[in-house]
């Protein structure tokens, strides 16, 4: 006879609500006004607002949504002060917090720099439809290899990938043709893109710049790059004097010849996600506070529609097209509320920020405080996966630059004061101590730990290893020049 068992199990079940909030939250501006034109297109009980709406003291940072508020427009700009901000005993900023709606002082400085560019692809394909011989076959070839580009610009494909591509757009090209438009495009501005490797890469460059350089230096260069590339890239210089049986002064000439090329030419390959960097925030310093305002492009308002609010109160409906629309009502109801407690908590969020990096804002990255997601989690009442949804993506813009909220996270590193500075500080002073370091005898970790020491900052040796590599520093050895 088959046993029956009871079982009492917790499990926790995210409402279709909480899911979409999640998901809102963790989109940058870009790619929430994309979400918000496709919810409009896909929910005929949604409507786009052009017109901007006052902020009334309803829509406060600390306000919560109310079945009301998630049937009005969310509004356009939100503002909160951080005033009286003064150092106290201990020399921490010691801010109060008020909020309030926009107001006119100091509208010439409170304005969002959305930045347009084009994209790393569009800029090479124009630069190659510009030159003789390329038509339209070529550029779509062109445009196919650039797709199959990874984030250094290396070109990650083999090329019957390339013409398989190309076959299902329809276009039929052997290797031959395809490896004649990637040699193109190795010559575009910057060169070096789409080859195969980096000795590919210094090679290309190589000949496009070496009218800046000693033919003689070039030439050797050229030799190490095709027949001791391993040597050259591990700094085995006796063996490179032996082989080309040269003297110092010119290998120097040759490797400095080398250095001067750019491994990295894909450098400015941008986010090809959007063509615009638009802060979610811009924060400015006047009279003696802080205030933050969040742009929520009022253009993009959105608001459940009362035309069909009316046509649902009609008995006539028949009941299936009732059951629809209520379930468009529901799900424009709730997107609307997603988009309000986006706001909110990236307002909580900021506002957090605000007091905890006070410092930064008003003096400068060099203030920059060590902070983790916990403490910002434990502040502002959220849990960490929500702070990292929040911070992920979203910028602000401050007197001193633009910075992805994530740039204000950091690890701690205690001094001999017993204070605590950023992780972020710290690498930028390793930077500035190998910048300064003598080529023909390059610092090593342990020396470098304890030039920081002298400067107060206790670190151990692997830490600063640890620094160095995430910054992509050789070690000592590899950064030697030829003595």
């Amino acid at each position: 006879m088959a046993e029956i068992r009871l079982q009492q199990r917790q499990s926790l079940q995210l409402s279709a609500q909480q899911v979409l909030t999640s998901q809102l939250l963790q989109l940058p501006l870009n790619q929430l006004e994309q979400r918000i034109y496709e919810e409009v297109q896909e929910n005929p009980m949604l409507e786009l607002v052009e017109e901007p709406q006052l902020a009334d003291s309803r829509n406060s940072a600390d306000a919560a949504p109310t079945a009301e508020d998630s049937q009005e427009l969310f509004d356009s700009e939100e503002r909160f002060d951080r005033t009286s901000l003064k150092a106290s005993a201990d020399g921490k900023a010691s801010p109060a917090a008020s909020s309030s709606g926009s107001s006119a002082g100091g509208a010439e400085e409170r304005f969002f720099q959305a930045v347009q560019h084009d994209t790393f692809h569009e800029q090479l394909l124009r630069e190659l439809s510009l030159q003789e011989g390329i038509g339209e076959r070529e550029v779509l070839i062109a445009a196919e290899i650039l797709g199959n580009l990874d984030s250094d610009g290396y070109l990650a494909e083999e090329l019957p990938v390339i013409i398989d591509g190309l076959r299902q757009a329809g276009l039929d090209a052997d290797e031959a043709e395809i490896r004649s438009v990637q040699q193109r495009i190795w010559y575009l501005d910057p060169p070096g893109v789409a080859v195969s490797g980096l000795r590919q890469r210094l090679l290309v460059q190589l000949s496009v710049f070496e009218g800046n350089h000693d033919p003689e230096a070039v030439s050797l260069a050229r030799a190490i790059l095709q027949e001791a590339f391993d040597d050259f890239m591990n700094k085995r210089f006796d063996r490179l004097l032996k082989k080309f049986d040269t003297g110092k002064r010119q290998l120097e000439e040759a490797t400095r010849v080398i250095t001067s090329l750019d491994p990295h030419p894909a450098g400015v390959f941008v986010d090809e996600g959007g063509h615009y960097i638009s802060p979610d925030f811009i924060v400015t310093y006047e009279n003696g506070a802080l205030t933050a305002v969040l742009n929520d492009r009022s253009s993009l308002s959105v608001r459940v529609s009362d035309d069909y609010r009316q046509t649902l109160a009609s008995r006539s409906i028949p009941k299936e097209d009732r059951q629809f629309m209520r379930q468009k009502l529901q799900r424009a109801g709730d997107f609307v509320t997603a988009l309000q407690v986006r706001r909110q908590t990236l307002l909580k969020v900021m506002e957090t920020l605000l007091v905890t990096q006070a410092r930064f804002f008003i003096d400068g990255p060099r203030y920059l405080q060590p902070l983790v997601m916990k403490t910002v989690a434990e502040e502002s009442g959220y849990d960490i996966s929500t702070i990292s949804r929040a911070v992920n993506g979203k910028y602000v813009q401050t007197r001193y630059g633009v910075f992805e909220l994530k740039y204000f996270f950091s690890g701690a590193i205690s001094t001999g004061e017993g204070e605590e500075l950023s992780s972020r500080i710290i690498k930028q002073q390793l930077r500035e101590l190998i910048g300064a370091e003598n080529p023909s005898e390059p610092l090593s970790d342990d020396r470098l730990a304890e030039l920081l020491g002298e400067k107060g900052v206790k670190i151990a040796r692997r830490t600063v290893a640890k620094y160095r590599e995430q910054m992509q520093i050789p070690v000592a050895r590899l950064r030697k020049k030829i003595g």
